[in-house]
């Protein structure tokens, strides 16, 4: 059997947009025009400007309550010389009635003194037109309301209607057709079956082009078959502005997208110099984009967020939108290759008087580091990376003061960070935390080089049988940090449900796959403390070198059938339904900077932790304990 192969370009992505961007204007793609209720015109962008029909007001209109007189009469009125307004002498009127004919003032109801006959004293004088809102005193007929290509708000919609406008043309929202496509691929189920990838592609791609101003319609998943995929994007075509067809762009055999958009239209790039976001498509047909987003997740994040977004701006005749960014010390080094420039999904927070920028996972399936990202970090194409400790800038993706107001905490990996950060947030505390799993000495480091309020930490002293203790006063000799005390709880072998090795003791690791944790975790320090103890060599042990950076994805690939056994704690193997056989009860503490020892946000960490409903919330979880 031949595997067909179509070999990708590696397009700078700029010259990539001026050549696409190029010839979507020479095909002549362009937006349409709509006609619309003005009361529902808000963010929508006018064709024209749109001028007055009529004066706001359009009647002189009573300014206040109170009385509406000719202000010459009240001319002599003053404290020591009161003017009597007989009933005859003024008209009683509400805020917005019109002005009675012959009158060209009104007193405001609290300068009345009532008489009790009808009449009325006052002591002071109004002067013509005072308390009155004359014709056009807001708008006048004629009038520019709003001039060609403005994006309506809403005191511009009720100045549209105020000036007799209720209908204006606006430029008609472009219809994005989102096409889904694979054979694999399933719609959203809480229990798919193996080979089965649930369909959430298009969920992302709805709510990124809603919140940029486009509708969405998404097709029927489309098999991977080159006449149901022509097929889906010709009618795409005729019923959209722009076709997204998700995957299907890469260089595989069942990847079709490219050859479609070349026997209908023009395809003008296919592989961009860009990680992740490689595969995209960017093509024409019938003068409308069509463009072919990579199948994994956030490599279609970054095409939509780079490209499709300048998309809809050239439609729409709009400028995009600046990107705001922020400076800040990059915590970990970051590798790149020279090919490609890089989009880096990066969590922040400040530490005295720096930015924390922490980079997270990298790989172009992984979508919940979009979901804890921040901030997006390019890293220039013909770069081999950036060091630690450097200083970058980060294009924000939350408000600069939501992280401003971050609580950052790294280190080992525990689901006590996570309830704990779930607790503040039900409580409405004035903060977030952010998490990341680095490893006990990654925590040493971050907080050693002011990175982090806070590090997680189970470091295991093989020589004493302690924890932790003996690492902090070699990496603080000079008491800078302190060991905050955390919780216990319980490490050992996670197995599969009924334990069809009879697993034993750690020993037994000599016969079985194993998946190990990442160098400088604490886990993998008792791992190695365990093989050392054991006589046992770590390159006899099959899966040693596979690495995970949390309890619960060694639980996940043991309950999976990758591994056969893990180490961990009891919370995660709970979760799995595994079975655990307990090795030990350790020490999890928290590290903390004394330059932070008493920040608020600090203190209400550790209140939480030390509260009932996180000892009620541990219980539950099992494992633990709770240390006073």
């Amino acid at each position: 059997m031949s595997i067909k192969h179509n070999y990708l370009e590696n397009t700078d992505l700029n010259e990539a947009k001026q050549k696409y961007f190029g010839h979507l204007k020479d095909s002549g793609f362009c937006s349409g025009y709509e006609m619309i209720p003005s009361c529902s015109a808000n963010k929508r962008i006018l064709k024209n400007a749109v001028y007055a029909k009529i004066c706001s007001p359009h009647y002189n209109a009573c300014a206040m309550d109170g009385a509406a007189v000719k202000a010459s009469a009240t001319y002599s009125a003053s404290e020591t010389n009161p003017v009597l307004l007989s009933p005859e002498d003024y008209t009683v009127v509400d805020t917005g009635d019109p002005l009675p004919d012959g009158c060209d003032a009104v007193i405001m109801v609290e300068d009345l003194i009532d008489k009790n006959d009808g009449c009325f004293e006052i002591i002071s004088s109004v002067r013509p037109w005072q308390n009155v809102r004359q014709v056009g005193e807001d708008i006048c007929m004629g009038d520019m309301i709003a001039p060609s290509g403005t994006q309506l708000t809403p005191s511009l919609c009720g100045a549209l209607l105020a000036g007799g406008v209720t209908e204006v043309e606006v430029i008609k929202k472009p219809l994005a057709g989102v096409i889904p496509t694979g054979d694999e691929i399933v719609m959203p189920t809480d229990s798919p079956s193996k080979g089965e990838i649930i369909e959430f592609n298009s969920t992302v791609f709805r709510g990124m082009l809603e919140d940029i101003g486009a509708e969405v319609k998404v097709y029927p998943i489309v098999k991977d078959k080159k006449e149901l995929i022509s097929a889906a994007v010709r009618k795409a075509v005729d019923e959209s502005d722009i076709v997204l067809v998700s995957a299907g762009s890469s260089a595989g055999r069942d990847d079709y997208t490219s050859e479609i958009i070349s026997s209908l239209g023009t395809v003008c790039v296919h592989g961009l110099a860009i990680k992740p976001g490689k595969p995209a498509i960017l093509g024409e047909i019938s003068s409308k984009p069509v463009i072919g987003l990579p199948g994994y997740p956030v490599s279609a994040i970054v095409v939509i967020e780079e490209i499709v977004k300048d998309v809809v701006s050239l439609y729409c005749g709009t400028t995009p939108p600046e990107k705001e960014t922020v400076k800040g010390i990059l915590s970990k080094r970051i590798v790149s290759s020279l090919k490609y420039g890089e989009f880096v999904r990066v969590q922040l927070g400040r530490i005295g008087d720096e930015i924390s920028v922490s980079p997270l996972p990298r790989g172009a399936g992984i979508i919940s580091s979009f979901t804890k990202a921040d901030g997006i970090l390019e890293v220039e194409r013909n770069s081999e990376g950036i060091e630690a400790g450097a200083q970058v800038e980060v294009r924000l993706l939350k408000p600069l003061k939501e992280i401003e107001n971050t609580l950052i905490v790294t280190g080992s990996h525990d689901p006590v960070i996570d309830e704990i950060a779930d607790m503040l947030k039900k409580a409405d505390a004035p903060f977030r935390i952010c998490s990341s799993h680095v490893g006990s000495m990654g925590a040493i480091h971050a907080v050693k080089n002011g990175l982090a309020h806070i590090g997680g930490i189970h470091l295991l002293d093989t020589e004493t049988g302690e924890y932790n203790k003996s690492y902090v006063e070699k990496y603080f000799p000079d008491g800078s940090a302190i060991i905050k005390k955390g919780i216990g709880r319980i490490q050992g072998l996670m197995v599969k449900k009924g334990n069809p090795l009879k697993i034993k003791d750690f020993s037994d690791i000599k016969r079985i796959r194993y998946v190990n944790r990442q160098r400088g975790a604490g886990t993998r320090i008792l791992c190695d403390y365990l093989l050392q103890k054991y006589e046992i060599d770590p390159e006899g042990i099959d899966g040693y070198r596979n690495e995970e950076f949390t309890h619960t994805a060694v639980a996940a690939l043991v309950a999976a059938g990758n591994a056969d056994a893990g180490l961990g704690i009891y919370s995660a193997a709970k979760i799995y339904d595994l079975d655990f056989i307990p090795l030990c009860t350790e020490k999890y503490e928290f590290l903390v900077s004394k330059k932070y020892e008493n920040d608020p946000m600090v203190n209400e960490f550790f209140n939480i932790l030390s509260g009932d409903k996180m000892k009620n919330r541990l219980e539950e979880m099992g494992g633990y304990t709770i240390y006073e």
